[in-house]
């Protein structure tokens, strides 16, 4: 520790009459509310760190990001109350490469407590003879706001790499899928014609499944074009329940074929809700269908409808496989899919039409028990008042 700091101290005090010296000290300490008023404001964490660890000052920006009370804290060694942001390394000797070369270290690091954060952490040691005590000073900013948009960022540059490449793949396989339709259906014509039947059926039989082989082409292609060219959805008050009952008559006879029991649960009044019908009963559709695909041996399904001030919920709940948590946060990336024959874009439309409608989707799973969808739509009346500000 430096002595010359205390040395000019001494000498000025001897300097001053006691009425200086008690202006003096009246004017240092208001210069210390001044600081301390000013730290306390300022929005990026401060944070002060003796060599040995103990914490010796933290603003309330500071306490906010860490996640602690400076008053329980002064004093107390940070590497026994925030363990995981790795003080030793950070509270490493300055002198790392001889020659009077000072250390700075920058880092980002995620935190879950007080709440799921991005701080950015810039470190830096006190000069040793401008301050009494050796130490470093730690600066704490969130960059929360920056981590979602460069994911906003990213999630777009997906999207428009789906959109050209979907585009060139429509051009290139929907023409020569229209042709060969056309072409099946002229042999359609020819062999019914055949009066052999023993030497009729198995052509057609082969026709039949080049057909549907087709077919699913035109499908893929299908959900590539609606995948890149959304349509805004025309939103009129409807009643969810009607849609989702429209949806399951769709779908009734697989219900059966596969043994999947399904049930319903509707409170007595259910509001009306501004939604593109076509849209949202094309989300239901694919979220009953992966259900569905989850219990290949049978199961349950379990529709519930729930209502809020703010939202109209509906859930999907299965006794399928589940989802694998490390899978949850792809599944509704595009091309991502669990499937073997899946094309990866059915959730990824879900997630944009119920976006679109201003709403939310939520997404809760456990191995080998199942899996649960829940889509939540804004009230009507919850739009007209973020629209009028009120």
């Amino acid at each position: 520790m430096a002595s010359g700091f205390f040395d000019r101290l001494v000498a000025r005090l001897d300097k001053l009459d006691p009425g200086n010296l008690q202006a003096q000290m009246v004017r240092l300490t208001q210069e210390r509310g001044f600081l301390e008023t000013i730290f306390q404001s300022i929005q990026e964490g401060v944070m002060v760190i003796d060599n040995e660890g103990l914490l010796l000052y933290a603003n309330r920006a500071a306490e906010t990001l860490a996640g602690f009370a400076f008053a329980h804290t002064k004093g107390r060694s940070v590497l026994r109350f925030l363990r995981e942001w790795d003080w030793e390394h950070l509270l490493d000797a300055p002198e790392v490469v001889g020659g009077g070369w000072s250390r700075m270290v920058t880092r980002e690091i995620e935190v879950t407590y007080p709440e799921h954060r991005f701080i950015s952490v810039y470190a830096v040691p006190l000069d040793e003879q401008d301050v009494v005590r050796k130490g470093v000073l730690v600066i704490l900013r969130d960059v929360s706001n920056e981590r979602r948009q460069e994911a906003s960022a990213l999630e777009e540059e997906r999207t428009n790499a789906v959109k050209n490449l979907a585009a060139g793949v429509a051009h290139e396989i929907g023409n020569p899928l229209n042709a060969l339709n056309i072409h099946l259906q002229l042999l359609a014509r020819e062999l019914a014609g055949l009066a052999d039947e023993d030497a009729r059926r198995p052509l057609q039989e082969l026709a039949e499944v080049a057909r549907k082989e087709v077919e699913r082409l035109d499908a893929i292609i299908t959900q590539f074009l609606r995948a890149v060219r959304p349509s805004k959805p025309v939103l009129r008050p409807e009643a969810p329940t009607e849609v989702l009952e429209e949806t399951l008559k769709l779908l009734k006879t697989e219900f059966g074929n596969r043994r999947i029991e399904v049930s319903v649960d509707i409170p007595e009044a259910v509001p009306s809700v501004k939604l593109d019908r076509q849209q949202i009963k094309q989300v239901f559709f694919n979220l009953v269908k992966n259900a569905l695909d989850a219990m290949p041996d049978g199961g349950s399904l379990k529709i519930a409808f729930g209502v809020g001030d703010a939202f109209v919920d509906i859930s999907f709940m299965d006794t399928g496989c589940g989802i694998a948590a490390e899978e949850m946060g792809r599944l509704f990336d595009p091309y991502y899919t669990t499937k073997s024959d899946g094309t990866g874009l059915g959730l990824m439309i879900v997630r944009r039409i119920v976006e679109d409608h201003g709403g939310e989707i939520e997404l809760a799973s456990k191995t080998g028990e199942g899996a649960c969808f829940k889509i939540r739509l804004p009230r009507n009346e919850r739009r007209i008042r973020m629209l009028s500000g009120k």
